[in-house]
């Protein structure tokens, strides 16, 4: 559209909208965030503008839709958050039944680390690529598709019978895993109505439940009962496919009533080497962030096990506490930092969490519960913040963004996990803890974070 031109005001956008007329009321609104306007009235004309892009549109249809659209896209975000839930549950079945797979197959510590690492390699390193060529190309269908790769790994890890069985089921979940989270994310974010932070926090805390359900689940379904029972777990995958199905046809219809961008999307306002320089930092606090994270998760329950002579069953309701305390960590992380600032929460996140981590090794068992549960509820209101806050620095390459970070949050947790396992071999499960406990301490990097004005508040 050429500078000058009249447009009609914004309730002609709400009309268009209510009308069918998608893409002119999703262009319309777009323009008027600009809030590059001369004159009063009914009409206006502009002096600059671009076509809208993936978050305008987000931001604009979503917002100003009528209330029944609202309620479509707040049930496109909800079935992608449920998903998560049921993905990141199944995902963390594997952890869970360590003790019992470190039994029946004779693994060593240093071989359950391989397991996680072959896990969390494939799902991290096809991550950022599927997220590159999905922001130039989406492809809705890609989200059952990946789906079905996980089922076929779950079905794969309930009767394989040897060390090489259990590494190739847990790399076809990783790669299912790395499938889904990109345009998952995506579809969050164009489901969003500009609350980005809300529906990255929404969408994460999917994961954090599952992550907390998975180990509960194991136990009541696998432990005491057999390899085998894992079988179960893949009618939550099959759930999975078919919520993802109807996801997909609205991301498909979305996309078709999209307009095309006429440019380049607008920057961030920082120079190209601050933009790196605040990702390398982001990237340093998710490595401090998850490889303690991965300690807990991945040897938490051996840890309570041989140091407080717990049942495996009772250790994992200590590990289910954690998780849960991740998941409410995650919610909260989102909303607060489009309030009062994403770096704010970055800061207090992981630097915050120092404190407490040293203390772990030393505490009895009433105060390593105690201290884990906080941790957890620190640490992981950081995620979320991170995520929203890469994708602002970078803006228009959403797809490639979450894949980076979720693709460095599995393979930090991958290597960080193997490197655990060797030292507990080596010197003993507790010194992982005391090791690990100085990591929340590179949460000072977060002081280099440039500020970045917040565009929702």
């Amino acid at each position: 559209m050429a500078s000058g031109l009249p447009i009609l005001h914004e309730s002609a956008a709400r009309r268009a909208w209510s009308g069918g007329r998608a893409q002119e009321a999703g262009a319309l609104n777009c323009y008027f965030r600009d809030k590059k306007w001369h004159g009063r009235g009914r009409r206006a004309y502009y002096t600059r503008g671009s076509a809208p892009d993936y978050d305008a549109m987000s931001t604009s249809a979503s917002s100003k839709a009528v209330s029944a659209q609202t309620g479509t896209v707040l049930q496109i975000l909800f079935s992608v958050a449920f998903v998560h839930l049921l993905n990141d549950c199944v995902q963390a079945v594997l952890p869970a039944i360590y003790p019992l797979l470190k039994q029946e197959f004779a693994l060593s510590f240093t071989q359950v680390g391989l397991i996680t690492l072959t896990f969390q390699c494939t799902a991290s390193l096809l991550q950022p690529w599927i997220g590159l060529y999905t922001d130039k190309r989406p492809i809705p269908f890609l989200l059952p598709v990946g789906m079905c790769v996980t089922l076929a790994g779950v079905g794969l890890l309930a009767v394989a019978g040897s060390f090489t069985m259990l590494l190739l089921a847990a790399a076809m979940i990783g790669v299912g895993s790395s499938t889904f989270h990109p345009e998952a994310s995506r579809v969050a974010r164009l489901a969003s109505g500009g609350r980005f932070g809300f529906a990255q926090s929404l969408f994460q805390v999917g994961g954090n439940l599952g992550s907390a359900l998975g180990p509960l689940l194991a136990a009541a379904i696998i432990v005491g009962r057999g390899q085998g029972k894992i079988g179960w777990f893949t009618l939550f995958i099959l759930v999975a496919v078919l919520v993802l199905v109807g996801v997909s046809r609205w991301y498909g219809s979305h996309l078709r009533n999209m307009p095309r961008k006429s440019g380049a999307p607008a920057g961030s306002g920082l120079p190209r080497d601050e933009v790196f320089k605040a990702l390398a930092v982001l990237a340093m606090l998710v490595f401090s962030k998850y490889i303690y994270m991965a300690s807990l998760s991945s040897y938490y329950t051996f840890y309570l096990i041989e140091k407080f002579h717990l049942a495996v069953g009772t250790a994992q309701l200590y590990l289910f506490l954690f998780l849960a305390a991740v998941a409410l960590g995650t919610f909260a992380g989102g909303p607060i930092g489009d309030r009062i600032g994403r770096k704010r929460v970055i800061w207090v996140s992981i630097m915050g969490a120092a404190p407490f981590t040293l203390a772990l090794p030393y505490a009895d068992l009433f105060w390593t519960g105690v201290l884990s549960v906080i941790i957890g509820l620190v640490m992981s209101s950081a995620f979320s913040a991170i995520v929203v806050f890469a994708q602002e620095l970078v803006p228009g390459k959403v797809g490639m963004i979450a894949g980076i970070f979720f693709g460095l949050m599995f393979g930090v947790s991958g290597i960080g996990a193997a490197a655990m396992g060797h030292i507990a071999d080596v010197a003993g499960i507790a010194q992982v803890y005391r090791i690990a406990s100085f990591l929340p301490l590179l949460g000072i990097l977060a002081a280099l974070l440039p500020k970045m004005e917040q565009t929702r508040r």
